[in-house]
């Protein structure tokens, strides 16, 4: 039989609401018949809330688990390509041998752009910020690809997931080159997804560029561990914007634009700029004691995760990601790093920061080592949003393809009752 809950409700019969229940994760009371009796439920920020079904990823803050399609996020970090991350978050499982070749195929012969986006670009400011180029970009591609619009054809959804998973890369290096005054780089079809990507970044028409092998493993695993991220800001504002009927294009541009907001894609940017406060390594304890302190405003950045509430899984592999990186790069003397590493130190040895669970997280240690490549911080989040991409697509195609309504959110009002217009003379 299945479980029920009761509301009950002074003077009134008890309300029974469905209990649904998951694959995983905890109950969910069902509560769409209340429009129907008089009610609504009331919950700022939907943090206890709903607001869809999906067979996409699974998060378990207290456990620190992160699952995409049933896959523990570190063993695909470590164990799977970008490219097969976003095979699996589109089509439920990974690709065998020759679905991978298919797949990394068709996303390597889509990554050039319209040649007249070229032209699009003259129109923002050199000195204009990379997400802002982006989401003017990303939401103009449906002008240059309106070919496969059809939102209700399953072929044109896929087409489109194509096109945006293998342009991100090529867009967001134009981003920063336009930012430069230099060349953009035209994509080449012998390097794979995150050599690609630096190549278009760091290279230049003048001389040749060689990818080292352990800085674009590096950006993979970057990718891999942004692919999806459940119901976020930006994922739901995909989702929502997706169940009026728009165009996929437009969709991740209004998720590039919710990522843009420091409070959800600016956290490794945020890091960088903490680092810069806190200025040397000298200061550090004294910055640690402000962070303890609860009068003081001070917060570390990159440390603890609103959904995490143990070590957030993410940052395992980041972490030796970022050791790897600066191994390699030999710049351990750089003050900023030295800095970071330091606040590492204490992070997970200190008691306070043990005992309340304030460990790095995945933020934390991609912004030290996006520092550590040379990329500056105003493409962090362009960075972020090139490895969303999968997820965000997912979860419009996902909704797209099923039975959906469209996002209509209700209010608890506080204005003024109704009441009548006076005269302009007796106001």
């Amino acid at each position: 039989m299945a479980k029920k809950a009761l509301l009950s409700i002074d003077g009134q019969d008890p309300i029974e609401l469905p209990i649904l229940a998951g694959t995983e994760g905890p109950e969910v009371i069902d509560v769409s018949s209340l429009t129907g009796k008089g009610y609504f439920t009331f919950d700022p920020g939907f943090v206890s809330t709903a607001s869809c079904e999906s067979e996409i990823t699974y998060i378990d803050g207290n456990a620190g688990i992160l699952l995409h399609r049933g896959y523990p996020i570190d063993q695909l970090a470590e164990k799977a390509s970008f490219l097969e991350v976003c095979y699996l978050l589109l089509h439920g499982e990974l690709p065998n041998a020759t679905q991978k070749a298919d797949f990394d195929r068709t996303i390597t012969l889509h990554t050039m752009v319209h040649e007249q986006l070229r032209v699009f670009f003259n129109g923002f400011r050199r000195d204009a910020h990379p997400m802002a180029i982006m989401t003017g970009v990303v939401g103009a591609l449906s002008a240059f690809y309106h070919d496969s619009l059809d939102i209700n054809d399953a072929r044109h959804r896929e087409i489109s997931a194509h096109r945006l998973i293998a342009k991100m890369p090529t867009l967001a290096a134009m981003s920063y080159k336009y930012s430069l005054g230099q060349p953009f780089m035209y994509p080449r079809n012998d390097l794979n997804y995150a050599e690609n990507f630096l190549y278009m970044m760091f290279g230049n028409p003048a001389e040749d560029y060689e990818v080292n092998p352990v800085i674009a493993r590096a950006m993979d695993r970057i990718f891999t561990l942004h692919a999806d991220h459940e119901q976020n800001a930006s994922t739901s504002t995909v989702r929502l914007a997706g169940s009026t009927g728009a165009n996929p294009f437009a969709c991740i541009a209004s998720g590039i634009a919710a990522l843009w907001g420091p409070s959800h894609g600016g956290a490794n940017e945020a890091v960088l700029n903490m680092l810069d406060e806190i200025g040397d390594v000298s200061r550090v304890q004294e910055f640690v004691k402000k962070a303890k302190d609860k009068n003081d405003p001070f917060r570390l950045m990159g440390f603890g995760h609103r959904v995490y509430k143990n070590y957030d899984p993410r940052a395992k592999v980041m972490k030796e990601t970022c050791d790897e990186v600066l191994a390699e790069l030999g710049v351990g003397d750089d003050p900023q790093l030295k800095l970071a590493m330091e606040l590492e130190r204490i992070a997970l040895e200190d008691e306070y920061f043990v005992e309340k669970k304030l460990y790095p997280n995945v933020d934390f240690y991609s912004g030290i080592i996006l520092k550590a490549i040379g990329i500056p911080v105003n493409m962090f989040t362009v960075i972020f949003a090139t490895g969303r991409t999968p997820g965000w697509i997912a979860h419009w195609n996902e909704m797209i393809s099923g039975s959906y309504k469209i996002g209509r959110p209700r209010q608890l009002y506080l204005g003024q009752s109704a009441r009548d217009i006076k005269p302009l003379g007796e106001r």
